[in-house]
């Protein structure tokens, strides 16, 4: 921080020109963030706990069937990108349980009707993720050479 702002002199024109020195001298050229663009949205009365839950690679929590429909969301994602058929199935058939359980006992919250995951709409995409692998012909037979088979036929093999 400089001196006192001279008598006479307007606060912003002031604060300007001491930005403008600072920038001039190289303070701000070791900052974190520098030449990055600042973030966008999340300008609701949330949005620095949004961002901050953004940073460190946490969900918002959302209520009752709002959670359970991004959830399963997700689950659909995680099943088209499972390693097999099977595990894709039960990633399904489990959310599917979860889902059923919450119709039967519903949740606090705003009531969120969430559908039931089609298992073969999910077991088609993996497929289409996964397509079978290619069959491997064996090579053909070894043929003898051509020098061994005219030896053979003079030798009356």
């Amino acid at each position: 921080m400089t001196d006192r702002k001279p008598g006479g002199m307007d606060f912003e024109t002031w604060i300007d020109r001491q930005i403008r020195e600072a920038a001039a001298r190289g303070e701000f050229d070791d900052l974190p963030g520098t030449g990055k663009p600042l973030p966008r949205g999340r300008d609701d009365e949330m949005g620095w706990i949004k961002r901050k839950l953004d940073e460190e690679g946490l969900e918002f929590p959302l209520p009752g069937g709002l959670g359970l429909r991004r959830e399963a969301e997700k689950v659909r994602e995680a099943a088209a990108a499972a390693r097999t058929e099977d595990q894709a199935r039960t990633l399904v058939t489990e959310m599917n349980d979860r889902i059923r359980d919450a119709l039967r006992h519903p949740m606090a919250g705003p009531p969120v009707v969430v559908p039931l995951i089609d298992e073969d709409d999910v077991i088609a995409a993996w497929r289409a993720a996964h397509p079978p692998a290619v069959s491997f012909e064996p090579p053909p037979p070894v043929t003898r050479p051509w020098w061994r088979r005219l030896l053979d036929r003079f030798a009356g093999r």
